[in-house]
């Protein structure tokens, strides 16, 4: 199954000359790297909703928060840390 999961913004960057604006999102306490072109007005504090790498839609702190403790209540946020324990050893 494939689900968005809720970040919070903690930085952005432009790559590729400017073409492509990419963030830094931090998922509780775990960052990962998000593209923001389908966001591009995306700003650092945002909450978004990542989707297989990519910034899919803002929501406001309170929905974020209570969609990632859904995710943890039914063990998805765990295969989350599993996959981003692997990409650090791998890093």
């Amino acid at each position: 199954m494939c689900l968005a999961i809720p970040g919070k913004i903690q930085s952005i960057e432009t790559i590729h000359d400017g073409l492509v604006k990419m963030a830094k999102v931090s998922f509780g306490g775990i960052i990962k790297e998000a593209s923001l072109e389908m966001l591009p007005a995306a700003q650092v504090g945002d909450y978004v909703l990542v989707h297989v790498g990519v910034a899919i839609s803002k929501v406001d702190e309170e929905e974020a928060a209570k969609t990632f403790e859904y995710l943890r209540e039914i063990g998805e946020i765990d295969e989350l840390l599993d996959h981003t324990q692997v990409d650090r050893q791998v890093e």
